[in-house]
């Protein structure tokens, strides 16, 4: 079965949309980026934290809309969306 493009454009504003046509476009990012160092500290507290923890694959039903939203909250925070789900997971249980 093949797998649909989520629908990320639907829950972006238009800076976003911008930004994602600049990068898919090829063009070279100005200005600051976009992950301070705040936030690269903290995801690399929880990457530390979780990088050596045994793993176990599991497998979750979301709904499409939400799906399109993780995806489209780990683009703007530079990740892949399984880590990101993974972090919000890590961090609701500790």
């Amino acid at each position: 079965m093949k797998q649909k493009e989520p629908k990320i454009g639907a829950y972006i504003d238009d800076e976003e949309r911008a930004l994602v046509a600049d990068i898919e476009g090829g063009a070279e990012l100005k200005g600051k980026s976009l992950l301070t160092p705040e936030r690269k500290r903290e995801l690399q507290e929880i990457a530390r934290a979780t990088i050596n923890a045994e793993r176990t694959k599991i497998t979750i039903r979301l709904s499409k809309a939400d799906l399109a939203k993780l995806k489209a909250q780990a683009m703007r925070e530079g990740m892949p969306y399984q880590t990101l789900i993974s972090s919000i997971l890590h961090k609701a249980v500790s």
